[in-house]
């Protein structure tokens, strides 16, 4: 059997990856730890959970506030966090629900008015 989760601590993104076997008793940790979760892992957790969405819920007064949160968040260049900015303004981001739990908070930290929708 194969857990994996995805979760905020010490607000950061984190996650684990776990194996176990009940007919030999088999047990393996494959990654506790920070950092963006494998693709794998990802979808596993959007099969089991569906996913998550991110969008404003009022007007956008501090976009290089949004952007900060952006470059600290996802490590992206300038030009990205502004791209990034602008899908928040149109349509929002989907991903898994600790990922945009985690964003929001930046986000609602910055002054960014947003909500989390499951």
């Amino acid at each position: 059997m194969r857990q994996v989760n995805q979760f905020v601590l010490h607000d950061e993104l984190w996650w684990d990856s776990e194996f176990s076997c009940a007919a030999c008793g088999s047990y393996c940790c494959e990654h506790a730890g920070p950092g963006t979760a494998p693709d794998h892992v990802r979808q596993a957790l959007l099969a089991a959970h569906g996913p998550a969405g991110l969008r404003l819920t009022g007007p956008l007064t501090a976009p290089v506030a949004a952007m900060k949160a952006f470059r600290e968040t996802m490590s992206v260049s300038l030009l990205r966090a502004r791209e990034l900015v602008a899908e928040l303004s149109q349509d929002g981001f989907t991903g898994t629900v600790p990922e945009m739990e985690h964003l929001a908070s930046l986000l609602r930290r910055r002054g960014v008015p947003v909500e989390v929708s499951r």
